[in-house]
C-alpha cells in the first residue's frame, strides 16, 4: 500500500505566546483597598485540625504527576489556608522532593516525570524524578490523598507496606504511611480530626476508564498502582465501604464535607480525540477498501447464514451488517477502525469484531499518539485504518453505560450519607455536566472541560489545574457556608481566579 498518512497535528495549533504566572501564600486573598474587612468566623464548624481523604484530586496530582507545586495548589490546601482565618491549625502534607514530578523506585523511574506545554503540545520536563519511595518520610499527614487508591483501599492493611509495591501497595501511601501495617482510613482517624473532607471514588470507574474497558492496566493509567484489577467497583461494595469510611471520620464528632463524583466520560481524557480524524486521498481509499472486501463479505456471508437458520432476523442481520461494513472514502474526516467486543460474536466463523467508531464512542487521550502509526514499521499497516485499535483504546457505548450506571449508583451512595450524617455536600457531578455544556464562571474566566485551554484540567485531560482546584476548593467553602454558619463567602474570601495559573513552565522557581 502507498503510504500516503500524513496526518495532520489533531489537537494543537502554533500559540502565539503563553505566559506563566506564580502565586504565593500571600497572594491569595487580599481585599480590595479602600473596603473594611469583615472577620471570618467558622459558625458551628471547629477547623482546628482539618484532615483530607482521597485520592489524586485531593493529594494535588496534576499534569500527569504529583510534585511540590502541585501539592501546594492542592484543594485541601487552599482550604486549610481559608480555614486559618476560621481558627484552623496547621496541614502538613507528604511533600514530594522536586517539582519534576514523578516516582524512583530503588533509583529507577517508574511514574513521571510531570507534563507541560511546550507550544505544540504535552511533553515531559527534561528532568527527571528524584523522589524516591524507599526514603519514606512516616505520617499520618493532615492530606491523605493517595493517587490511586479505590474507595476500598482505604482500609486496607499493607497498602503502605513496601514489600508489596508491585502487588498490594501503593507507592504513594509507601512514602506516608504511618507504618507498614497502616491505612490511610486509620491515619486518618488518628489524628483525631475536628473537621475532614472526603472525595473518594473516582477511580473505582476512572481506572476501568481510563483502559478503555478492557479490565487490565495497559494506557494512561496516570495513578501508578498497576496491582489489581481495572473494573468496576460493585456499587454494593462502594456504599458498605463508604459508610464504614465516614462512621470512621465522624467518630469523634468531627464535622465535615464530602463531595460526589462528576461523570469522568465528560473529562478532557475522554473528549477530546475525535473518532473521525483520518484524511485519506481517493487511491488509499480504494486501496483500503479492497483490503476489507474479504471481511466485509464474510459478515455478509455468516449473518445471511444465520438468518436461513432462523437465528436471527432479517433486520436484525441488516443492522449487524452496516454497523460492521468498513468503507472510507477520499476526505478529511474517515473514522477509525476499532475492535469492538460488544459486537455480534463471530469469531467462531474467523470474523473479527471489526467496525469504524462512531460518534458516540470515546477514544482515550493516548489514542492520539497511536493513531495513524505503523505496525512495525509496515507502511500498510496503520494503526486506526488497516489495523483496527484494540479495545483499550476506546470507550463503547457499552462500556460508558457501565461507567454511568456505577457512577450513578456511587452517587446515590454518597448524598445518602452525606444527609444521615448531617455534612456539608458537594454535587460536583452537577458541576461536571455544566463545564461540558457551556460552562461556569468563576470570575473574569469561564471554566470549561476543553483539553488545555478550558482552565478546569490540567495537561494529562484528567486531574484539576491550579486554578480548578481553587475553583472547587471555592464550592466546598460555599457548602461549609451553607451547612455550618460559616462565612468565607460573605467576608470575601473566597479564592480569586487571577491568583492561580493553569499551565506551568518547564522549570519550576
Amino acid at each position: 500500500m502507498k503510504n500516503i498518512f500524513n496526518f495532520k497535528t489533531l489537537f494543537f495549533v502554533a500559540i502565539a505566546s503563553f505566559v506563566f504566572t506564580s502565586c504565593t501564600d500571600d497572594d491569595y486573598q487580599k481585599p480590595e483597598e479602600g473596603t473594611a474587612e469583615v472577620a471570618v468566623t467558622a459558625g458551628n464548624a471547629d477547623f482546628s485540625t482539618y484532615v483530607a481523604v482521597g485520592n489524586s484530586l485531593t493529594a494535588g496530582f496534576t499534569d500527569g504527576a504529583l510534585f511540590i507545586k502541585g501539592q501546594q495548589m492542592s484543594m485541601p490546601n487552599l482550604l486549610s489556608k481559608k480555614f486559618a482565618m476560621a481558627g484552623g491549625g496547621s496541614f502538613t502534607q507528604p511533600l514530594m522532593a522536586d517539582n519534576n514530578g514523578g516516582l524512583l523506585l530503588g533509583g529507577t523511574m517508574i511514574q513521571g516525570p510531570r507534563l507541560y506545554f511546550d507550544g505544540s503540545g504535552p511533553a515531559p520536563v527534561a528532568d527527571a524524578p528524584t523522589t524516591e519511595i524507599m526514603s519514606s518520610t512516616p505520617g499520618p499527614y493532615n492530606n491523605m490523598g493517595v493517587p490511586g487508591a479505590k474507595t476500598y483501599h482505604l482500609g486496607f492493611s499493607g497498602y503502605g507496606n513496601a514489600a508489596g509495591i508491585g502487588v498490594y501497595a501503593n507507592p504513594y501511601f509507601v512514602r506516608m504511611a504511618s507504618s507498614p501495617a497502616a491505612t490511610v482510613i486509620g491515619d486518618a482517624v488518628s489524628q483525631n480530626p475536628t473537621f475532614f473532607s472526603l472525595w473518594i471514588g473516582a477511580n473505582d470507574v476512572l481506572r476501568y476508564a481510563l483502559n478503555g474497558g478492557d479490565g487490565t492496566d495497559q494506557t494512561g493509567n496516570f495513578d501508578p498502582t498497576t496491582y489489581g484489577d481495572a473494573d468496576i467497583t460493585d456499587p454494593n461494595v462502594f456504599a458498605s465501604v463508604y459508610s464504614q469510611l465516614v462512621d470512621g471520620l465522624t467518630s469523634g464528632g468531627a464535622k465535615g464535607v464530602i463531595l460526589n463524583l462528576p461523570d469522568i466520560t465528560a473529562i478532557p481524557h475522554f473528549t477530546t480525540v475525535p473518532y473521525n480524524p483520518v484524511p485519506l486521498d481517493a487511491g488509499t481509499a480504494q486501496l483500503l477498501n479492497g483490503a476489507f472486501v474479504q471481511y466485509n463479505g464474510g459478515v455478509q456471508q455468516v449473518l445471511a447464514g444465520f438468518v436461513a437458520a432462523n437465528a436471527i432476523t432479517q433486520e436484525m442481520a441488516d443492522a449487524e451488517l452496516a454497523k460492521r461494513t468498513i468503507h472510507f472514502e477520499a476526505g478529511e474526516n474517515n473514522a477509525v477502525t476499532i475492535v469492538d467486543e460488544d459486537l455480534m460474536d463471530l469469531t467462531a466463523y474467523g470474523i473479527p469484531n471489526y467496525r469504524h467508531a462512531t460518534a458516540t464512542d470515546l477514544l482515550v487521550l493516548p489514542s492520539k499518539s497511536v493513531i495513524g502509526t505503523q505496525v512495525n514499521n509496515n507502511p500498510q499497516l496503520i494503526n486506526g485504518v488497516s489495523v483496527p485499535l484494540a479495545d483499550k483504546w476506546v470507550l463503547t457505548p457499552n462500556e460508558q453505560t457501565a461507567i454511568q450506571t456505577a457512577t450513578d449508583a456511587y452517587n446515590t451512595t454518597i448524598e445518602a450519607v452525606a444527609t444521615a450524617k448531617d455534612l456539608a455536600f458537594v454535587d460536583v457531578n452537577t458541576m461536571m455536566n455544566s463545564l461540558a455544556n457551556g460552562g461556569l464562571s468563576f470570575d473574569e474566566f469561564t471554566m470549561t472541560n476543553q483539553y488545555v485551554f478550558g482552565n478546569t484540567f490540567s495537561l494529562d485531560g484528567v486531574h484539576p489545574t491550579e486554578r480548578g482546584n481553587a475553583f472547587i476548593a471555592n464550592a466546598i467553602l460555599r457548602a461549609i457556608d451553607a451547612k455550618y454558619g460559616s462565612n468565607f463567602e460573605a467576608s470575601g474570601n473566597l479564592n480569586k481566579a487571577k491568583d492561580f495559573v493553569t499551565q506551568y513552565p518547564a522549570t519550576i522557581q
